[in-house]
């Protein structure tokens, strides 16, 4: 199963990506753990500047923009 992990501060694009990772799950059926990083520190860790972050399986996909949906269905594909 894939792990997602929507790094931000909680503002409105971070709550975009978030929900568009959502509705990307719901449109192909794929199963994947999806986790919401809000907290500064844990966003440290990751060493990213500029949210949102969107990961796939610890790896960095798309940063400092909103991930589109079609955009996340064809990283999941992968």
């Amino acid at each position: 199963m894939k792990q997602i992990k929507v790094l931000g501060p909680g503002c409105p694009k971070c709550k975009t990506t978030y929900s568009n990772v959502l509705d990307a799950l719901k449109q192909t059926n794929i199963k994947a753990g999806v986790e919401k990083v809000e907290d500064i520190e844990e966003m440290m860790k990751y060493n990213v500047l500029t949210t949102p972050v969107l990961m796939i399986d610890e790896e960095i996909k798309i940063k400092g923009r909103v991930a589109q949906v079609s955009e996340i269905i064809e990283l999941l594909k992968k």
